[in-house]
């Protein structure tokens, strides 16, 4: 299947929060983890869906901690955080885009963000390596693919497109506002999104696979 298309242009990403309901004890993500691990028959973590990006980040969490506690499936990204909001689960794993009003609304709490770096969108919340779980990344990420053979001609012409949407002004800011991150302009090419496409499937196949994680 990956080499059924060719790659055109990453595209903006969205890096995931680890947040949890408002009663939740801990203060800080060093906090979440030791009560996490001292509660692992107790807590819930809500995901999206069997599959879900929210699902396969529990997961890592899970192999990360080396504890396993219930992980509770929802429909979609929506009902989770309204569960989350309500107290009927205690964890959670979102893109930013989708829960960052919720954690500005004082609604639930944000440990960390799932990066290197923190959100330009929420510079108050911490990255992983900040916070105490250094090198857990879990990038919402996104690409444009064409067809197999398509003539290069037109991928570069559609990268061209691409490049210079992301160059706009306008477009940046809206986008900063949602929390997500435009890739360098270095990162904007076929090269670049193949790179990184073969580098998260030998990174994530392993633990979807541990997981057992199906669709």
């Amino acid at each position: 299947m990956v080499n059924d298309f060719e790659p055109i242009s990453l595209l903006p990403s969205n890096n995931q929060l680890i947040i949890a309901r408002n009663a939740t004890p801990a203060k800080d993500l060093r906090e979440l983890i030791a009560w996490v691990k001292a509660n692992s028959d107790k807590i819930t973590c809500g995901t999206a869906g069997p599959g879900s990006p929210s699902h396969i980040a529990a997961a890592y969490f899970q192999n990360t901690l080396g504890v396993r506690f219930p992980l509770v499936p929802y429909r979609g990204t929506p009902q989770v955080i309204q569960d989350l909001v309500a107290g009927q689960v205690d964890l959670v794993f979102d893109q930013g885009s989708s829960s960052l009003a919720q954690v500005r609304s004082g609604k639930i709490k944000a440990f960390a963000v799932t990066a290197k770096s923190r959100l330009a969108a929420a510079p108050e919340i911490p990255s992983v390596d900040e916070a105490g779980l250094p090198g857990f990344y879990t990038t919402f990420w996104f690409g444009l693919w064409a067809p197999k053979d398509t003539p290069r001609s037109i991928i570069e012409r559609l990268n061209a497109a691409v490049v210079e949407i992301l160059a706009d002004a306008t477009v940046r800011s809206r986008l900063a506002e949602l929390g997500s991150e435009i890739p360098p302009a270095e990162q904007q090419n076929p090269q670049a999104l193949a790179a990184l496409q073969k580098a998260e499937i030998d990174k994530w196949w392993p633990i979807i696979r541990q997981a057992n994680i199906k669709e």
